[in-house]
């Protein structure tokens, strides 16, 4: 069992006593099983995060207070948990990136290029390259270096821009628990052709993938992100599918 789902049962368990419920009371709730939710409290299986914010509703306590933790493990050991994983986004040196630039109607896309640093083993860094994609092909754009942070639900990315060191992006990708070739995110910072803050869904892939209509459909926000992400307060603009 991962750390993060120990630390977010405990949690559950803490803020279920407090409020004087019952197992088979939370369990009622929230529409799930007794054995189910023992399983949650004690770390065995993951928790998606739509239940996880139903639990904090039922136990009036903030999402953050339930899933707030960040294991401080060398990126060398996660590695070598994942491997046994077989979790391909944790062994990749190269990502691909896709988003959909809301503004100007068109897709982009880039390379994440990993390393590990030879001046400190266990610690790893990324180039990202963001190209244009028009109907005339590509042509590179931005190129930012910056360090990668793994963790066992998520790989956060910080950039910086080598041509505007005042714009720095985080780009959050999520481990997906089963084998595939690719996975969603969030690049959140700061858009370097108005200064105005932007954030943007993303996806990201193992291998290159073909620029087609059904791909951009993949890249736009669905009905289902906005009431997902509505329930926990984040603020969505732009690429909504119509």
């Amino acid at each position: 069992m991962s750390e993060i789902n120990v630390y977010v049962g405990a949690q559950i368990r803490k803020y279920r006593k407090a409020c004087k419920l019952t197992i088979q009371e939370l369990a009622d709730a929230i529409h799930k099983s007794r054995a189910t939710v023992c399983k949650y409290e004690n770390g065995t299986i993951s928790i998606d995060i739509e239940t996880l914010y139903e639990i904090s509703q039922v136990l009036q306590v903030s999402f953050s207070q339930l899933s707030a933790y960040l294991p401080t493990v060398k990126a060398t050991d996660i590695m070598e948990a994942t491997l046994g994983r077989k979790s391909p986004f944790f062994q990749a040196k190269r990502l691909y990136f896709y988003f959909y630039d809301g503004r100007y109607h068109r897709m982009k896309d880039g390379i994440i290029d990993i390393s590990e640093r030879a001046e400190q083993p266990g610690t790893y860094e990324a180039t990202l390259s963001i190209c244009s994609v028009s109907g005339n092909g590509r042509s590179s754009e931005i190129f930012y270096t910056g360090r990668v942070l793994y963790s066992d639900m998520l790989i956060r990315f910080s950039f910086v821009n080598q041509y505007n060191p005042l714009e720095e992006d985080l780009l959050y990708i999520f481990n997906p628990l089963e084998l595939r070739d690719f996975t969603t995110g969030l690049l959140c910072g700061i858009s370097s052709a108005d200064l105005m803050p932007c954030a943007f869904k993303c996806v990201i892939t193992l291998k290159p993938q073909e620029l087609t209509e059904a791909f951009r459909h993949q890249l736009l926000f669905t009905k289902k992100d906005l009431k997902r992400w509505e329930q926990l307060n984040m603020l969505l603009i732009d690429n909504m599918e119509k």
